[in-house]
């Protein structure tokens, strides 16, 4: 049972928030870097005048965005009876501008973001072509090429499933862990955005490595760009081995999209 000053929790808060990523050195919090944790504990700690312990439903790198991040926070009493309204105007007044605190949500005491969720969804953005792109800029990656979608999303099949991810995660990562992951869905489209042409590959599963979504697009735009063919991708995946895969795509194209819990799990902070 969690605990709140030392006594068991009676609930949970959970923040529905999101995050530009650019100002911020991931999620977790590391000494001496500004992290999307670190300031929302700073704030959390500041309006509940007591240590706070926070649990997030994904951790997400250094550049890396998120549109609904979920984070969990055991709570007193006391603490379940304080106004929504009110506490959510002073947790967006006491946190900066690149973080959006976007609703407040509350849980029983054992509920936790992070294995409580049953999914976890990715955007990975891509402006392909001579022009620089504008409003998408900041998240996006400017490939300076082609790619051919088809033969990315045909390349992309084999990924979709129960799978050993080692080829797909940072190798130092994977060192006595399973790299089992389950992918529900891999997709690669072409979309507009605020005006502006984007190839976004959507990558939903059960949860992910460090690095595995952005390995992955990195991979498929191999196959886009046309330096490798699609069966290509299926051998990577089998060889287990991160140097049988493609490059790690920069940071700023991902976002963290959404996660789904089971029904009725959450309830709104009135």
């Amino acid at each position: 049972m969690p605990l709140v000053n030392g006594a068991p929790a009676a609930g949970t808060l959970v923040v529905r928030l999101g995050y530009r990523g650019a100002g911020f050195s991931g999620f977790a919090e590391q000494p001496g870097q500004r992290t999307v944790e670190g300031e929302l504990r700073h704030a959390l700690e500041t309006i509940f005048r007591r240590p706070c312990e926070l649990v997030c439903a994904g951790r997400t790198d250094a550049g890396v965005h998120a549109l609904d991040q979920y984070v969990s926070v055991p709570v007193s009493v006391e603490e379940l009876e304080r106004p929504g309204r009110s506490l959510l105007r002073s947790l967006v007044a006491l946190t900066p501008d690149d973080i959006s605190i976007r609703a407040l949500l509350r849980s029983d005491a054992l509920f936790s973001a992070r294995f409580d969720a049953t999914s976890r969804r990715y955007r990975y953005r891509i402006s392909s072509g001579e022009a620089r792109p504008v409003l998408s800029w900041d998240h996006a990656w400017w490939y300076r090429g082609s790619l051919d979608v088809d033969a990315m999303n045909e390349a992309a099949r084999c990924l979709v499933g129960e799978h050993d991810f080692k080829s797909f995660c940072k190798a130092s990562s994977a060192e006595g862990k399973t790299t089992v992951r389950d992918l529900l869905s891999v997709d690669v489209s072409r979309v507009e955005e605020a005006g502006e042409p984007l190839v976004a590959i959507d990558v939903c599963g059960n949860a992910f490595l460090h690095n595995m979504v952005r390995t992955i697009a990195g991979t498929l735009v191999e196959v886009g760009r046309g330096h490798r063919d699609a069966a290509w991708v299926a051998l990577a995946l089998a060889a287990r081995d991160r140097r049988a895969a493609g490059p790690c795509a920069p940071a700023k194209g991902l976002t963290f999209v959404g996660v789904e819990f089971p029904e009725g799990l959450l309830r709104s902070w009135e």
